[in-house]
This record gives C-alpha cells, sequence and structure tokens, in this order.
C-alpha cells in the first residue's frame, strides 16, 4: 500500500492511497469462492457453480463491496502509519477502480488540533455551599403531600388554587377556531395556563353559572394565525373541586417507602435525598463555571467536522426534550447552536487532553461509590449493584461519568476558588 500525506488550510489532510491490484484482485476472487458455495443457479446443486459464471452474474457487485471494505480498512492502516487523529468521518474520493489496475483513492478529513492546555491556576471561579436546613425539610415535607393531594368536588365559588371542570367555545369575529372549543375540560386556576384572564373570570362563578368573557391574544402565539387578536368566550362552569391534603402519619411515610420508624426514619430519608440532590446541583453548577472560565482561556482551533457532530446531537437533544423530532417539529438553525457545541467540543478536547497527559483512569473506589449512591434509590441496593458490574456497557457509562468528575477536579484543585454560602433553594435552582 502507498500512502502520500498533504496538509490543505487548518486543519485538513489529505491522504492518496493506493492498493495493489494483486491485494484487489485476490480478496475479490476469494469473495466470489465463498459466493459460489452458497448461492444456487438453476441447472446447478447448491456449491458446484462455475467460478466463471458467479463472476459473470455477480463480480460486479462483489468487486464494488471489496473496493468499499478495502478502502475503509485501507484508511484506518494508513491514518496509524502517519500518526494521525481524524476529527471526523473523510470523504472519499476513488480515482481508480479498473479491474487489474491499483485502487487508488483520496481521503480529505480534518484532524484533531494539537492542545496546548490553559493554565488553571489563573482560573478564578465561585463555589456554592448550603445546608438544609429545618425550614428546607418542612417545605419540601409540603411539596411531598401536595405530590400525594386528592381533590374533592365542593359547592361554592371557584377559587384560587382550585381544578375546574368547564365547557367553552371560543370565536374570533364571530367564527369558532380550531382548538378553541373543549367540554369538560379541567382548568387549575392560578396555573396560567390559558391564555391571559381566562382563569380569572373563573373565579368567583358558581357551579351552573354561564357567562361570556372578552379576552387578547398574547402577540406572542403559538399559533400565529390567533396572536393579537380578539377573542369572546363562552364558558360554563360545571364543577369546582378543591385540594385535600393528606395527613402526615405512617400511611404517608409508607406511600414514600418508608415502612418502619415513623416520622424520624422518613425526616432521615428525606435529608439523605435532600443531600444527595444538593451536593449533585453545586457540582453541576461548579463544572458548569469552570468549563466557562476554561473555555474562554483555551485557545483552540475547533474542526468543523465536531462542531457539526456537536450540533446534530444537540438538535436531537433539542428534539427529544420537545417530545420527538415530528414532521411539523422546526429544525434549530446551526447558528443558535454554535455557542454551545464550541464550547462543549473544546471542554471535551480539553479534558480527552488532560486524560491523556495526566494518564488519568476511572477510580475503582469512586466508580463503586457511584453505583452505589445510584443503587440507594432502590428497594434492593444490592441486585442494582451487581447488574451495574454485569452490564459492561452501564459499567463504562458509570466510568466516563466518573473519570469526567476526576478531571475536573483536577482543575479545581489548581483554580482559585471562592465560596460563597447561600440557601438550599438557590443552590439547587436550575
Amino acid at each position: 500500500m502507498r500512502v502520500e500525506l498533504s496538509s490543505s488550510e487548518g486543519l485538513e489532510r489529505k491522504l492518496t492511497i493506493a492498493v495493489p491490484a494483486a491485494e484487489v484482485d485476490a480478496s475479490v476472487t476469494e469473495r466470489l469462492r465463498k459466493t459460489a458455495k452458497n448461492i444456487r443457479l438453476n441447472g446447478f446443486r447448491k456449491g458446484k457453480v462455475p467460478l466463471s459464471i458467479v463472476k459473470k452474474r455477480f463480480g460486479p457487485g462483489i468487486r464494488q463491496e471489496v473496493v468499499g471494505e478495502l478502502m475503509n480498512k485501507s484508511f484506518v492502516e494508513a491514518i496509524e502509519q502517519e500518526g494521525l487523529r481524524p476529527a471526523g468521518q473523510p470523504k472519499l474520493e476513488l480515482t481508480e477502480l479498473d479491474e487489474g489496475k491499483d485502487l487508488q483513492f483520496a481521503a480529505v478529513f480534518e484532524v484533531v488540533p494539537e492542545i496546548e492546555l490553559p493554565d488553571f491556576s489563573r482560573i478564578k471561579v465561585e463555589s456554592l455551599t448550603a445546608e438544609v436546613t429545618d425550614e428546607d425539610i418542612a417545605n419540601m415535607i409540603e411539596t411531598l403531600r401536595k405530590q400525594r393531594q386528592t381533590w374533592e368536588q365542593v359547592e361554592r365559588a371557584a377559587a384560587a388554587d382550585d381544578l375546574v371542570s368547564i365547557d367553552y367555545a371560543g370565536r374570533v369575529d364571530g367564527e369558532e377556531f380550531e382548538g378553541g372549543k373543549a367540554e369538560n375540560a379541567g382548568v387549575l386556576i392560578g396555573s396560567e395556563r390559558m391564555i391571559p384572564g381566562f382563569e380569572e373570570s373563573i373565579k368567583d362563578r358558581q357551579p351552573g353559572d354561564e357567562f361570556r368573557c372578552k379576552l387578547k391574544f398574547p402577540d406572542e402565539y403559538h399559533q400565529e394565525d390567533l396572536a393579537g387578536k380578539d377573542v369572546e368566550f363562552d364558558i360554563r362552569l360545571n364543577r369546582v373541586s378543591e385540594a385535600r391534603l393528606p395527613e402526615v402519619d405512617d400511611e404517608f411515610y409508607r406511600s414514600f417507602g418508608v415502612d418502619e420508624g415513623g416520622e424520624e426514619a422518613f425526616r432521615e430519608e428525606i435529608v439523605r435525598n435532600m443531600e444527595r440532590e444538593l451536593k449533585a446541583a453545586r457540582r453541576s453548577k461548579l463544572k458548569g463555571k469552570i468549563t466557562e472560565a476554561v473555555v474562554k482561556r483555551a485557545n483552540i482551533t475547533v474542526p468543523e467536522a465536531m462542531m457539526s457532530e456537536e450540533i446534530a446531537r444537540l438538535r436531537a437533544q433539542a428534539a427529544e426534550s420537545m417530545g420527538g423530532a415530528g414532521e411539523n417539529m422546526p429544525d434549530l438553525p446551526d447558528d443558535l447552536l454554535r455557542d454551545q457545541a464550541r464550547r462543549r467540543v473544546v471542554m471535551g478536547l480539553v479534558l480527552t487532553e488532560i486524560v491523556k497527559t495526566k494518564e488519568l483512569k476511572a477510580d475503582a473506589a469512586k466508580v463503586r461509590e457511584a453505583i452505589e449512591e445510584l443503587a440507594s434509590t432502590y428497594e434492593s441496593p444490592e441486585e442494582v449493584v451487581r447488574w451495574y458490574y454485569g452490564n459492561e456497557e452501564q459499567l463504562s457509562a458509570i466510568e466516563a461519568s466518573v473519570l469526567e468528575d476526576q478531571v475536573f477536579d483536577y482543575i479545581s484543585e489548581q483554580a482559585k476558588l471562592t465560596e460563597k454560602t447561600v440557601t438550599y433553594q438557590e443552590a439547587i435552582r436550575g
């Protein structure tokens, strides 16, 4: 195999590769022989079709398959030979394919840039510190009560925080519009899920009341044909229900998996969960600040191939968070995602370089600790731990996460950290 390397502007490289004709022909012949053993043709027993006939019938297709495989194999061997690290998939272009001649093709691609790590000791970041207080615990218990709340129908006027059942029909310019009509629709007063003024118009109304309200769609409404337009709604209030919060008792504790120990055990479980959430939130925010500081100082030329791949990942994540990439879901433009993609690519390159230069590996004890922490939220933690250690893919994901944390720890140890004391809610707020 002959390989010629040439450099274009920036990170782009071009490999011109030639594979000897004898190697190509030998691979094609071997594939033809394997095919001959497995095909059936009229007039011949299986495995007894002459090679000449197999070549005539299947030769062009088999040759194309073999050439594709040889190109990929040769490219991998060539980059290893030249000591190159491609930043993405190459563009392959055939220049010679004729039978009996050397296979020749060109591969154009970008390489991963040389990384010069910034001086982490010059980085200044703020680290949040907080404690879980009795007030935080009390607020969490109220939140949990609301998760278990039930609704009870009442015979009184509707008020804030009530769940009401209504029939309604809306009209714009005297005409009903799509999505503007419903029966027995549930509306939580104060949730602000309806257009401004809609929920307020229901307050102080009695079950059985029928009334009309005149409103206006917001100027920035998701249905462009309705944005900023006046609308009339005819509304009938069918039922009013108010929330009933459960008592904080043994039954309530059991609903959250605390079967023994009463209030003390329940509070201990809450504190463990809150401290776990606090730890994760503090670490996530610190990593975010470190990332911003590192990216700002890193002088790295980002390969466009890596940018394109990261933009595609971000677009897929955005589509998934919005319920899937439906036909009517517009693609987010590249320009909207470029800054975030660049931050992620640059930080990824820096983290990889630290792992390489410092020869870091995932600490087995920290991997075990991370798995046990995940398992502690399940009914049978021991089984979950065994499952992780028996599942190579899941274990690798945990090891990668732990290794990333170790790299951030390495940066944090060199950076200048200042602590800021905040409340629990401030610390976990996104």
